[in-house]
């Protein structure tokens, strides 16, 4: 904007001698601000108004000499060092101020790698939260291998990082593929590498039997390198943003289910990075000709643990409690997991084998061992009654727990709520002590007068308890009825001696 000589002249006036601000005299000449700063500059007064002070400016000396030393050293730290020697100051306020004064890291240039078909694939887990399994929470883990060639996914979700969970996730994905790449890179975590002195490296026992298995080799990348896999880095990113985002799914079946279709559709349909002709199915087509086959048999993996069984007929593996034969207390034997299914071993004799619960503080019982047990020693009814009606109602488990604490005699708890067990069943039982705890009345007569009210408002008679004298008797046996006659004659013969 031109101005006249005038009014130039009164700028300088005005901010000179009157020591107005740029922005009045803006305002009262009519004009732009920046036409006021141009004008000032030009005639070389100083228009740059002093820096402000700040709070931090009498520790920057100490906290340039930090940084130098301890680049990496967090804002918390140095906050807390910084506060010891005077700093007034806000964390948050302090943490935006550092950001300015650290150092900021050297670039460094990458080659761009690339392999040969079949040739390689990566491998890491990716933490995706918690998942809660009954009354059990686990760990979220996303096993995750990626070819370097053809970027074809396998995603896989355990309850996690175990590595009989990081041998299952290989055996998985190679039967996914149905081939095996030539070598595998993997950072240097525990599953995978035990111990590394620069290139001297002990590998886990357990992977160099699978690679052994499949023919391949496993390669750990160098320590603190994770670009040495940067296909697999970014595949957990693509994983967490395309498939893992708002996605809802009811437990880690359905989300397997899911992680297996995606694979299979989205993720193979996108376009191959490197090769844009192809999308990663098409590219995944040409590779797997140039991988290992698989072998015969594929390698069983096994969640392998010693336990000690004590004085009850129990194998603790994995905060739930597993029934073995009542010989074999006080004694050390194996746990063999899969997936499914616990095997309790002594060397290569099966002892007891269950289906596997991811749950926490779960009775799972073999009814023959305990069947065993309780001919052996009647006095071990109690808790056999305790634990029937705690795997049937699990409100039980509350209930007995507020009862003990009120003195109740829990063995006479015990019995009466088997034989309401027997008489109602067990979902009316875990309605009514439900209700029950709800309401705060915490003995058996309230839970019985629950049962006969539920049943009278459905219109229900009285249940009749069938007693029996053995308790081996079949209950579904038929029993004749006999004729009443003899009694008849007998009242008869009766009335006549009188």
């Amino acid at each position: 904007m031109a101005i006249t000589p005038e009014i130039e002249a009164e700028i300088i006036r005005l901010f000179h001698a009157e020591h107005w601000r740029k922005g009045t005299i803006a305002r009262q000449l009519h004009v732009h601000y920046s036409t006021v700063v141009r004008v000032l500059a030009t005639a070389g007064l100083s228009v740059m108004p002093e820096p402000r002070r700040s709070k931090i400016d009498p520790f920057v000396p100490f906290i340039n000499e930090t940084l130098e030393k301890f680049p990496k050293l967090n804002s918390a730290r140095l906050y807390e060092m910084v506060k010891e020697r005077g700093y007034m100051g806000a964390k948050d306020h302090f943490r935006h101020l550092i950001g300015r004064l650290r150092p900021k890291p050297k670039g460094e240039a990458y080659l761009r790698l690339t392999t040969l078909p079949g040739e390689q694939g990566q491998v890491d887990w990716g933490s995706f939260g918690k998942l809660r399994v009954g009354n059990a929470e686990h760990r979220l883990l996303a096993f995750v291998m990626v070819l370097s060639w053809s970027r074809r996914i396998f995603l896989r979700f355990y309850l996690g990082d175990s590595t009989a969970n990081f041998l299952r996730g290989h055996v998985e994905a190679f039967e996914h593929y149905q081939s095996v790449p030539r070598e595998i890179l993997y950072d240097n975590l525990k599953s995978a590498v035990i111990e590394r002195i620069d290139n001297a490296i002990r590998f886990n026992s357990d992977l160099l039997k699978l690679s052994a298995h499949y023919r391949f080799a496993a390669k750990p990348v160098p320590v603190a390198r994770p670009t040495s896999k940067g296909r697999v880095e970014r595949t957990i990113q693509y994983v967490r943003s395309s498939f893992f985002a708002a996605r809802h799914y009811e437990d880690l079946n359905d989300l397997n289910q899911q992680a297996e279709m995606w694979c299979r559709s989205e993720a193979a349909d996108r376009r191959c990075p490197g090769v844009n002709s192809l999308t990663v199915a098409e590219a995944f087509d040409l590779e797997r000709t140039s991988m290992l086959t698989l072998p015969d048999t594929p390698y069983p993996v096994y969640d392998r643990k010693p336990v000690t069984v004590g004085k009850t007929p129990y194998a603790r593996f994995d905060g739930n409690d597993y029934s073995v034969p009542h010989h074999c207390v006080r004694r050390t034997l194996v746990v063999e997991a899969t997936l499914d299914q616990v095997r309790i071993v002594d060397g290569i004799k099966v002892l007891a084998e269950h289906s596997r619960s991811f749950d926490k503080g779960r009775i799972i019982e073999n009814p023959g061992h305990i069947d065993a047990l309780v001919t052996e020693k009647r006095n071990a009814s109690r808790a056999r009654g305790m634990s029937r009606i705690v795997n049937v109602a699990p409100s039980s488990i509350a209930f007995f727990k507020q009862a003990a604490e009120r003195g109740h005699n829990m063995g006479r708890l015990t019995q009466l709520l088997i034989s309401l067990l027997d008489l109602y069943g067990s979902s009316d039982l875990e309605m009514a002590l439900a209700e029950a705890l709800s309401a705060g009345t915490i003995h058996s007569e309230a839970v019985r007068h629950i049962l006969e009210r539920r049943r009278l408002a459905r219109g229900l008679p009285p249940p009749v308890p069938l007693r029996l004298t053995h308790p081996r008797v079949d209950v579904s046996l038929t029993i004749k009825p006999k004729s009443l006659e003899s009694y008849d004659r007998l009242l008869q013969t009766e009335e006549e001696s009188e």
